[in-house]
């Protein structure tokens, strides 16, 4: 009789018991297909979703395939229910295709009743033109984006197939000298052609810009690279100058600060949702150049405005780079069907048992309120109770034993109110680094932190993202974006660039005890539990050896 780590439940909930000796193998082949959505202790909750289910199946994976990773590790019988609707589910990706003749697009189905069925929505009927037979309906040309968000919401996710334009040829080349591309990072690049447009889901420090230079020496076109901001679009230059063939003249920045078009060009999302008059101001750079390749860095920030640019953009091959497909607004729907669904996802724990990322380890640590402040707390409204929380000077003590601690190490101190952060650099005389310090000025502290000229770096959320700090070895999270679990696993990247001295990462979460500072820090953690990093609890007074009330 099987006796396996999961309990598949009729809900569509999979309970996974992590004491299991076969949960960690387990959790893996589940994370595939399935999203996790609670990670105490013991037990681990996912659910099977449907967009989890189409993600997975047009990354290559069956519904065989899932439904033996269950069977294979149920403690009991999958109910007959479930296994029924992950068949369906997943095998109504690709009952319908977008695709091009000569005329130009259809929207084609073996399936008459599924054809029917959703050209008939009211909402979908704008988008199609006329009818061709029994098994294919004209779509307008200008609505191939916007009809696959609307089949996806609609439980019929179209698989699309009507190519991309070649866009400008531009001989982009790798120039491997003393590196190699990975063999996942080449995986990536070639399960991304054959899908022809996507997100390839990567851990912080896998060299998800390197899987980026190799999609543009596959394509070999001119191409526009969207990142989120200018500190990072001055890394991806600089990588790419290293990685490629590319040139000085051949990279143009177009940001804030500097207006370049070039046949790579590098810009920033804010400059692209920047407005003017009520207009977006910018939006001719689309068209600047015949783009024939698109890449969207961090794709899980992509601002709003973006998706209804990119509903435009579907004739353009598409790759979104990101660590995390969540999204704390909740439009992964948006990504599948815009930028395009997941076609490839390493897990960051067997990137790290190849040696590519630093093996880490995850601490929460627990410190009390003082009674006059637990008052306060207790008086002021819910805004109020988690900056107060948050902000606990409590924490300082802790920072202390920490920085004792990791005396030789280079060391992050990450928040999210500047005031703390004021306060936290005065306390230990560290520099700050915020979204108000100049671009300059930032690169100046960077490479002087790089360069170990500082070893401590109090930081914004403006270190979340596309911020190459190779040799940082130790975070310590004292204030976040609420339960952010996306910022979790920016801030967790951080460490995980293979460091010099060859030391273990070290990520500390300082949290107020019995506030709601604990209770978002427990939704953060969700997404490192299903990356497979458990988090040990500690309480504040063992770290800093002062004794308890």
């Amino acid at each position: 009789m099987p006796n396996g780590p999961l309990i598949v439940q009729s809900d569509r909930t999979v309970l996974l018991e992590i004491a299991h000796p076969e949960a960690e193998e387990a959790r893996h082949a589940l994370a595939v297909f399935a999203e996790l959505e609670r990670a105490p202790e013991h037990i681990h909750t996912y659910r099977l979703t449907r967009l989890g289910l189409w993600n997975a199946r047009a990354a290559g994976h069956t519904a065989e395939e899932m439904l033996d990773t269950l069977n294979r590790f149920a403690k009991f019988p999958v109910p007959p229910s479930v296994a029924l609707d992950l068949t369906e589910t997943v095998n109504r990706y690709g009952r319908l295709v977008i695709e091009r003749d000569d005329e130009g697009l259809v929207l084609r189905s073996h399936d008459e009743a599924v054809l029917r069925q959703v050209s008939g929505n009211a909402k979908v009927k704008e988008f199609l033109g006329a009818t061709l037979g029994n098994d294919a309906i004209r779509v307008q040309d200008w609505a191939r984006g916007e009809l696959k968000q609307r089949l996806v919401k609609l439980g019929w996710p179209a698989e699309d197939l009507a190519g991309y334009t070649p866009g400008t040829p531009h001989d982009i080349d790798l120039v491997e000298d003393g590196w190699a591309m990975r063999g996942y990072q080449q995986q990536a690049v070639a399960q991304f052609f054959e899908g022809g447009s996507g997100v390839v889901v990567l851990p912080c420090g896998a060299g998800k810009t390197i899987v980026g230079a190799g999609a543009m020496a596959a394509a070999d076109t001119t191409t526009l690279i969207l990142v989120t901001n200018t500190v990072s679009a001055r890394q991806w230059r600089a990588e790419l100058l290293r990685r490629t063939s590319l040139t000085e003249d051949e990279i143009g920045e177009y940001s804030g600060e500097m207006k370049e078009i070039k046949p790579v060009t590098i810009a920033t999302y804010q400059i692209l949702t920047s407005r003017r008059k009520g207009q977006y101001a910018h939006l001719s750079l689309l068209d600047a150049l015949d783009w024939g390749l698109i890449v969207y860095d961090e794709v899980h920030l992509l601002p709003a405005p973006v998706f209804k640019l990119t509903a435009e953009l579907q004739a353009r091959r598409r790759l979104g780079l990101t660590a995390t497909l969540v999204r704390e607004d909740g439009r992964e729907g948006d990504v599948f069907s815009l930028i395009g669904p997941k076609r490839f996802d390493a897990p960051w724990k067997d990137i790290e048992a190849q040696g590519f990322i630093s093996p880490a380890e995850c601490f929460e640590i627990r410190v009390d309120l003082p009674y006059e402040e637990r008052m306060e707390y207790a008086a002021a409204d819910d805004d109020a109770r988690y900056r107060l929380a948050a902000s606990a000077a409590a924490k300082l003590p802790v920072i202390d034993a920490l920085l004792e601690k990791h005396r030789e190490e280079r060391i992050l101190i990450i928040g999210q109110y500047l005031d703390q952060l004021d306060e936290v650099s005065e306390h230990i005389g560290a520099p700050k680094l915020t979204g108000q310090t100049p671009v300059a000025e930032r690169e100046e502290l960077f490479a002087a932190f790089r360069e170990g000229q500082e070893r401590v770096l109090v930081v914004s959320k403006v270190a979340n993202f596309s911020v190459d700090l190779p040799d940082a070895s130790v975070a310590i999270q004292i204030s976040g974006s609420y339960g952010s679990r996306q910022e979790e696993a920016q801030r967790l990247g951080r460490l995980l660039r293979p460091s010099s001295s060859g030391v273990s990462a070290s990520f500390y979460t300082i949290v107020t005890r019995d506030t709601v500072d604990q209770d978002f820090a427990r939704n953060r953690q969700r997404f490192l539990a299903e990356q497979g990093y458990a988090y040990s609890i500690l309480d504040g007074h063992a770290v800093t050896g002062s004794d308890t009330e």
